[in-house]
């Protein structure tokens, strides 16, 4: 999954996004305005009061997520059912603690038994479906990224000139795109570069209430939020529903490990409850799907299982029973991989994708500028005599292209090597010929081997594209 990028990074996705101003649905008053039973708002203030003993309103607040109006209506309630009782009163209306009666005790014993979702009260699919519309990544008003937003987020990478181009046309046009390359071009470091990429803030509900059932949406290692300079919101905080959390787009990341169950809701016996698929959790940003090829599922499988929801803009997910229920499919998919696309996709599905982007190797002036870059940010002084080393001499002997992952990967080796003599790191030619060697199987100290030969690729009845040596 996604990780979090650094801090500059993020100052570039609040500057793309400065004109763009987030409507959050507005704090309900009554447990009417939820669009939830009161049942199940009981049912969550019982949960939430079962282990804590004497719970202080407000406290009781923050965990339901709910208003002070909404939560004396249903306390009302229980205490006329004698489910709880005031424990405290103090001098203002907010100073009250409450706590579960033997009765209320046994209550939320039973609900936890069928469910231990304890958190925000979920929002209705319906509210759902319709916020996900209103921040559609494929409104038109919305700000697109600029030739000089992509420069500046590619300007460590050294990127073509002309790669800019095709990644800016296909974030204007929010359609699919494929990154393909050798491995080590910086394919996957692109791809999470693109999530910065993206305009404005978007509202994730904690949880949806799908017909009975709770779905947990909101991960906090995806939905991250934003810097405080960027939310800029259309009404003052506290009028907010604040079962919605805001966040920056998400760009959620599958790799290797996608299957076909991860693509559906998947349902918690333990917890009782449901948890959201990647492509749901990634809904008004961006789904990456690394390493295309190399999943648990056939290549074939995985787009056709996309390919629908895509155009259509829903997807159609199991529940138990053989329920189906209908949800927003709002994203920009992007794929990545090292495999010959023409081997690993037929026609219909290269048609589905809508941008084909090479990453290929850098210009000898690009490579020179990166690894120069990459020096200064490891506090390295750089030696040019040493660099043309690395560029005439090791890149052509061995066969190795100037990947974009090279330089990085032989100064980290060279600070090893330096750390464990307990010296400061220098750029020397042997230094970089020990950390060279150390990269690549098949090398010996002094000399540099040539590359193997390139290993053929066959894809095998319909399975996932497989590398095989003939």
């Amino acid at each position: 999954m996604i990780e979090a990028e650094s801090s500059s990074a993020t100052q570039l996705s609040a500057a793309v996004a400065d004109e763009s101003v987030l409507r959050m649905p507005p704090q309900p008053k009554c447990i009417r305005d939820t669009g939830l039973e009161r049942a199940l708002i009981v049912e969550l203030v019982a949960k939430a009061m079962y282990a804590g003993g004497k719970v202080h309103l407000p406290i009781l607040t923050a965990k339901i997520r709910l208003s002070i109006n909404t939560l004396r209506e249903v306390l009302g309630f229980m205490l006329a059912e004698q489910l709880v009782e005031v424990a405290f009163r103090g001098d203002s209306d907010l100073d009250v603690y409450y706590q579960l009666t033997a009765n209320g005790n046994l209550r939320a014993g039973e609900f936890l038994a069928r469910s231990r979702y304890v958190g925000a009260a979920p929002v209705t699919l319906q509210a759902y479906r319709d916020m996900v519309a209103r921040q559609s990544i494929r409104q038109h008003q919305l700000p697109r990224a600029s030739a000089a937003d992509l420069a500046t987020a590619f300007a460590e990478d050294s990127l073509d000139a002309n790669v800019q181009e095709m990644i800016g046309a296909a974030l204007q046009s929010s359609r699919s795109l494929l990154l393909h390359g050798p491995s080590g071009s910086g394919k996957t470091t692109l791809a999470r570069k693109l999530g910065l990429l993206q305009p404005g803030i978007v509202a994730i509900p904690y949880a949806i209430l799908i017909e009975q059932d709770i779905v947990q949406l909101y991960d906090p290692v995806l939905h991250l939020a934003p810097p405080p300079q960027q939310v800029r919101l259309a009404e003052e905080r506290r009028s907010i529903d604040n079962r919605w959390a805001i966040c920056q787009r998400p760009l959620v990341q599958c790799g290797a490990d996608l299957s076909a169950d991860m693509l559906d809701l998947r349902y918690d016996e333990a917890g009782g409850m449901y948890h959201a698929p990647a492509h749901m959790t990634a809904n008004n940003g961006i789904l990456l799907i690394d390493d295309l090829g190399r999943q648990r599922m056939p290549t074939a499988d995985l787009l056709n299982r996309l390919s629908a929801p895509l155009d259509s803009g829903t997807d159609h997910l199991a529940m138990a029973g053989g329920r189906k229920v209908s949800v927003p499919f709002d994203l920009t998919l992007v794929l990545a991989t090292n495999l010959a696309p023409q081997l690993l996709l037929d026609d219909a599905s290269m048609r589905r994708i809508g941008y084909k982007i090479p990453i290929g190797p850098l210009s000898r002036e690009n490579y020179r500028n990166l690894f120069r870059r990459r020096c200064r940010s490891a506090g390295i002084d750089c030696d040019e005599a040493v660099l043309e080393h690395v560029i005439a001499r090791l890149h052509p002997a061995s066969g190795r292209a100037l990947l974009a992952s090279y330089p990085g990967e032989l100064l980290s080796r060279l600070a090893d090597f330096a750390g464990f003599a307990g010296v400061a790191p220098r750029l020397t030619i042997a230094a970089v010929d020990k950390a060279w060697v150390s990269m690549f199987a098949g090398c010996t100290t002094g000399a540099v081997a040539p590359a193997q030969p390139p290993v053929p690729f066959f894809a095998v009845s319909g399975d996932p594209l497989l590398e095989r040596i003939s």
